[in-house]
């Protein structure tokens, strides 16, 4: 009998397994919050990236159905065809407005944002600098945009000047991406010096802002209003996920970047519109992060408590609402993990491939009470 072309997977994740890199889901009941329902049991919640704790508001949840009975449950196209609603222009703007740009692009995820943003931007004449620490779907855009791709050592301004000195003259056009708060360690990128290296080695500048957007900056705009650069020339993206509590990404900037990126980004042309109600949602979160800036005020409060109260020697550098404890293997990071799911924390393992080393990411949240932080602490320590 001829040997199957699928039987390399067994052993693929014996391997994985073999490393503790298997990964499985894990099922939560009812709403999002602070405390959820994890597989029949109720734990603290420092696993999520509802940031303002808006994913199981009852504003978002009625916009949302609203919008179902007035729109249907699906966009039915793309923006192109039969896909656009007002609704899409109004977050739009709303968007644009928050993040003080001169236009907004909605996309139905940050993951297509990223992707169709890069490949419309640059291609096989061109070059990206991307952060090597990057998420995935910049990395993914770059591929795809055909450019060539050159990772820079992370956060590392003498690296990513060193490599333009050397490679920026050969190319057309060159492209920097990074992240703004990198999700799985917490800080934040030198966003003032790379904008000034952006602009004296003529590159343009992607900034991905999904874990910022209404978190970071006096009004919630992100890292951009965070380090005083509102205004500045540079490529705007994020995603309506985390802490506006809904679905879909954006791109904000210039009004010739949006009308470009309308004909030519193609996970934007060949996609269906953003649903009705995510849609909705997105727009209820962000009057919401207009209203309630004590949310964010709650955040800060959190981080501060928690980087004074667990172990300084593990703990990773931190301006955002994730906060990071290093471990020495991927099997001390899911017996830590065991440990606390079994004190009612739920703070699942970070190990590689996703990260270089193995951690523990806790996500705050504004709505997580004092006595949340106190067990944290008390049972970590």
């Amino acid at each position: 009998m001829a040997k199957s072309p699928y039987s390399w997977l067994e052993k693929a994740l014996a391997t994985i397994h073999h490393a503790n890199w298997y990964r499985s889901v894990k099922t939560i009941k009812g709403r999002p919050g602070a405390v959820i329902n994890l597989e029949g049991r109720k734990v603290i919640n420092f696993a999520s990236n509802d940031y303002l704790g808006l994913a199981g508001d009852k504003r978002l949840i009625q916009a949302a159905i609203e919008a179902t009975q007035d729109y249907g449950t699906g966009s039915t196209g793309s923006r192109l065809l039969s896909g656009h609603r007002e609704l899409h222009q109004q977050l739009e703007r709303a968007i644009a407005q928050l993040k003080q740009t001169e236009a907004a692009l909605v996309f139905s995820s940050g993951y297509l944002a990223n992707i169709g943003t890069i490949a419309a931007l640059v291609g096989s004449r061109d070059l990206i600098l991307g952060d090597v620490y990057n998420h995935s779907s910049l990395k993914a855009g770059g591929k795809l945009s055909g450019a060539t791709l050159i990772n820079y050592n992370h956060c590392d301004l003498n690296d990513l000047r060193h490599k333009l000195t050397i490679k920026r003259s050969l190319y057309r056009r060159c492209l920097i991406t990074t992240d703004s708060v990198f999700s799985m360690d917490g800080d934040l990128c030198p966003l003032s010096e790379l904008s000034a290296i952006a602009q004296e080695f003529e590159c343009m500048l992607l900034i991905d802002e999904a874990h910022a957007t209404g978190v970071l900056g006096k009004t919630g705009a992100g890292c951009v209003e965070h380090f005083n650069l509102t205004g500045a020339e540079l490529i705007q993206v994020g995603t309506l996920s985390k802490a506006l509590g809904s679905l879909g990404g954006y791109v904000a900037g210039s009004a010739n970047l949006i009308d470009f990126l309308r004909n030519r980004a193609p996970s934007w042309i060949y996609t269906t519109g953003l649903s009705p109600a995510d849609t909705a949602a997105a727009l209820a979160a962000i009057a919401i992060v207009k209203q309630e800036p004590e949310r964010r005020e709650t955040l800060i409060s959190h981080r501060q408590y928690l980087q004074r109260h667990l172990p300084q020697a593990d703990l990773f550098s931190s301006e955002s609402p994730i906060i990071c404890l290093g471990l020495a293997s991927p099997q001390a990071a899911l017996e830590r993990s065991h440990t606390l799911q079994e004190a009612g924390i739920f703070a699942p393992a970070i190990r590689p491939p996703t990260v270089p080393t193995s951690r523990i990411r806790f996500s705050l949240m504004a709505t997580h009470q004092p006595e949340h932080l106190q067990k944290l602490v008390e049972v970590w320590n």
